[in-house]
């Protein structure tokens, strides 16, 4: 990739997974009926931007996350679903003069927070049925899924299905697979009775084995002249580490070496859409293993990155080619998926959890009970970003 586009880099990352999450709100709030002034990328104060219809399309200053504005009946305490600050008064009543709205923003026949017309109660986020309110909370986690798949499914299609062939290319001297009789040049076609085709495929099945023996059948031999043998082999017991949470645990190990030969099959338009799918699905349960962990203390807070790490990452990935970019930016979709659903106030997930607990109750909390739980969550939400940008400055300093 050019110079230029490494660097910005950062911002193609962060702007289309933020993009397409408030996208599903914005689309989840027009199909409900939902009242939406505002599609904001970024915060603060308005950059620049247009507007058609009802809402105002922006770029706002602080260049991280976004936000839509829905009309709602606390407006002016939470400013809609998501945030954003209201550009003036309330969006139930608001007044006839376009104090604070730029000249070109401000239409006589709108209605607020763009003209003096009030916004009808059937419009509001809160008169719409339970479901209505779950659906546009979960539309930007269902979005962003949606965009892992795509993109996952994208890359397989466009650059194939890399792996590499569970080839041997040496074996440790005294090593229980060289006790066993395997040899280097070896193809491992099954363990235990089950095929194996790809290095990751062995390591699935020899690393569980702490305890017994395993039945490896290779393949031996020049193409067409090939002999097949299954040797017994019992796996040593060595330290490992998890590699999806980083923690300790025992592996079995058999001593032998990879061929570092990446192959990459050929995959056609429907393989590539169950191969996009399934490669989200592993990686949802990474990030769900990741996030168990950390709740049980058996992953280090340490180990969480903030911004200031997805923009250095973001550039090295950049600087390995579009394929690592992409396969980055559908990553971080599914991490921000997956983070929006944990049951905290202000995240869609908390959101979701406060309109199931009103329709238990029957009725709406209070306003003081709702500025109370938003309170906890952006102080948790705080807490968060501290402890990741922490994170990320010491690692900088570190490095």
């Amino acid at each position: 990739m050019g110079s230029l586009t490494v660097y910005i880099a950062p911002l193609l990352v962060f702007g289309l997974v933020v993009f397409v999450h408030e996208l599903g709100h914005f689309l989840a709030a027009k199909l409900t009926g939902v009242y939406a002034p505002v599609f904001s990328l970024g915060w603060g104060r308005r950059l620049f931007g247009w507007r058609r219809g009802e809402t105002d399309y922006r770029v706002s200053l602080i260049p991280l996350g976004g936000y839509v504005r829905m009309a709602s009946r606390d407006d002016d305490a939470l400013a809609g679903i998501e945030g954003g600050t209201a550009d003036r008064g309330s969006l139930e009543d608001a007044p006839p003069a376009p104090s604070g709205i730029p000249g070109s923003l401000w239409d006589p026949q709108a209605m607020a927070p763009f003209g003096p017309r009030a916004v009808p109660a059937d419009r509001w986020v809160e008169s719409k049925s339970t479901s209505a309110r779950v659906f546009i909370l979960s539309a930007g986690v269902l979005m962003n899924i949606l965009l892992t798949v795509l993109v996952s499914s994208g890359i397989y299609y466009r650059y194939g299905n890399p792996y590499l062939p569970a080839v041997v290319d040496s074996v440790v001297t005294g090593a229980p697979a060289a006790a066993a009789g395997v040899l280097a040049g070896d193809r491992i076609v099954a363990i235990n009775g089950e095929s194996v085709r790809t290095w990751e495929d062995v390591l699935n099945r020899v690393s569980p084995v702490t305890s017994g023996s395993l039945q490896v059948e290779v393949e031996r031999g020049a193409p067409g002249a090939t002999a097949r043998s299954t040797h017994t082999v019992t796996p040593q017991v060595a330290d490992g580490t998890d590699p999806v949470t980083g923690a300790s645990r025992k592996v079995g190990r058999i001593g032998i070496a990879v061929r570092d030969s990446v192959v990459r099959g050929d995959v056609g338009f429907g393989e590539s859409i169950v191969l996009g799918g399934r490669a989200t699905v592993t990686m949802a349960q990474n990030v769900v293993s990741v996030l168990r962990g950390l709740f049980s203390g058996e992953v280090s807070a340490r180990n969480l990155g903030g911004p200031i790490q997805i923009a250095r990452t973001s550039v090295q990935a950049a600087r390995h080619g579009a394929e690592t970019l992409w396969s980055l930016i559908a990553f971080l979709s599914l991490n921000i998926a997956i983070l929006n659903l944990v049951p905290i106030p202000v995240l869609d997930g908390g959101q979701i959890l406060l309109v199931l607990a009103e329709r238990v109750k029957g009725s709406a909390f209070s306003m003081r009970t709702r500025e109370a739980v938003a309170r906890v969550g952006v102080l948790a939400v705080l807490a968060l970003i501290l402890l990741v940008t922490f994170n990320d400055l010491r690692s900088a300093f570190t490095r």
